[in-house]
């Protein structure tokens, strides 16, 4: 198949060693098709990798065995991963019933659960790279391509810079579309005893789901590994203290049978969309393009898609056309990163069976907000409008079949399950 943009990527550099920067260079080496092609993955040994329980969404499944050109069972043995269904919600909305996001087709399309920094060590294998090992002071955008300023390093010229450094330290609204209708941000991750057990000669077939458990400052993750579960509280430092939040922490394991368990981190984190994911030369994938809380696992589907459009775009589309295209794939990836947001944000609007002051303040408080910050006219893309189609899709008698397909972000199926879920 001929690439007619192939010859514009010569020389390619993914900032990064998470599960995004991971992804990036596996998919440069598996998707570029010219072997003497350059790519240097750059990070900075000394900022450590958080080796997390993650969820994905199914997409992943078949794009590691393509990255690896290893069968399914061996990907997931080797993720330490079980099979995701979808998302088990305790507490949530205002029915007073526990119910289960799933995929679909229900019971048969599944995802991973798996160990994050495990992946990383699988994806490496499977990508031809130049390591440099450096600290990045910046990528500046420069004619014809994008440069990587490093601290004591001359700075090196690139096609096209992948930046998956994580989110920002501080938001600037010029830079950045502030999503804070979604509640919450501060995580409190620990590690706990495995429920499921590794199986001797295969990977683990039963089915299991991502736990979303009500609490009264926030809510918490429950994923379940082969080598440990992984569990995170996630809550609002700017109405919770640390100190409730561990001491509600240490119930909730107490009553689920864990009593014993390491701390990991104490991780605050901003929701927000950068307003320029990709500008032609540097695509922002990950948590540096946007970040939301993990309710919806949202992050490793997000960076598959930004990385997996700025690829194809590039490769696929003569160099002419790159000032062009740049601007209508940065306006696509921002809208359907609002649309996620959207999508976790709702989730809020129905309380849950905690009358408490989180629970308030993010039904009553921040859910409201949501107009006003996915307005139109200021992010400069439909999400909103979309959203509301989907809302009102819900609301009626009876859903036409040629809406059936209709997606925000995520397709119309999980919109129906989450809107009977919830009481919406």
């Amino acid at each position: 198949m001929i690439q007619p943009g192939s010859k514009s990527l010569r020389k390619i550099a993914v900032v990064g060693r998470g599960t995004a920067g991971s992804l990036a260079a596996a998919s440069v080496t598996c998707l570029h098709p010219d072997s003497d092609h350059e790519l240097h993955h750059i990070y900075d040994s000394r900022i450590p990798v958080i080796g997390v329980g993650e969820g994905s969404w199914p997409s992943l499944v078949r794009q590691l065995q393509e990255l690896t050109d290893l069968p399914h069972e061996t990907v997931q043995q080797r993720l330490k991963g079980t099979r995701k269904y979808g998302v088990a919600f305790e507490g949530w909305g205002r029915r007073n019933r526990d119910f289960t996001h799933y995929f679909t087709p229900q019971q048969v399309s599944y995802a991973y659960h798996l160990s994050a920094d495990l992946m990383g060590e699988l994806l490496q294998e499977s990508t031809r790279a130049r390591h440099i090992d450096a600290k990045v002071l910046d990528i500046e955008r420069v004619e014809g391509g994008a440069q990587v300023v490093f601290e004591d390093r001359a700075p090196e010229r690139y096609d096209l810079v992948f930046d998956a450094r994580g989110f920002p330290r501080e938001l600037d609204p010029g830079r950045h579309i502030d999503i804070s209708f979604i509640p919450t941000n501060t995580a409190v991750i620990r590690r706990c005893p495995p429920v499921i057990k590794d199986e001797r000669y295969g990977p683990v077939l039963q089915h299991t789901y991502t736990r979303a458990v009500a609490r009264p400052h926030g809510w918490v993750f429950v994923i379940p590994l082969t080598a440990h579960t992984s569990y995170g509280y996630i809550f609002n430092r700017d109405l919770s203290g640390l100190g409730e939040v561990e001491a509600d922490f240490d119930d909730f394991l107490e009553a689920d049978g864990m009593s014993e368990f390491e701390q990991r981190a104490v991780i605050p984190f901003p929701n927000f969309v950068h307003r320029r994911i990709y500008d032609g030369a540097v695509a922002r994938i990950g948590n540096a393009a946007a970040f939301m809380e993990p309710l919806e696992a949202t992050a490793i589907v997000s960076a598959q898609l930004q990385i997996g459009m700025v690829l194809h775009t590039r490769l696929n589309r003569s160099p002419e056309h790159l000032e062009r295209d740049a601007p209508v794939v940065n306006r696509f990836l921002v809208s359907n990163m609002l649309c996620y947001g959207l999508f976790v944000g709702w989730h809020y609007s129905c309380g849950s069976r905690y009358d408490s002051g989180f629970w308030c303040h993010a039904r009553d408080c921040a859910w409201p907000q949501h107009r006003k910050a996915a307005d139109p006219e200021l992010v400069d893309c439909a999400a909103l409008g979309k959203f509301d189609e989907m809302i009102e899709l819900m609301n009626r008698p009876v859903i036409d079949k040629a809406d059936w397909s209709r997606m925000c972000a995520v397709p119309l199926t999980s919109y129906a399950q989450m809107s009977q879920g919830l009481g919406c």
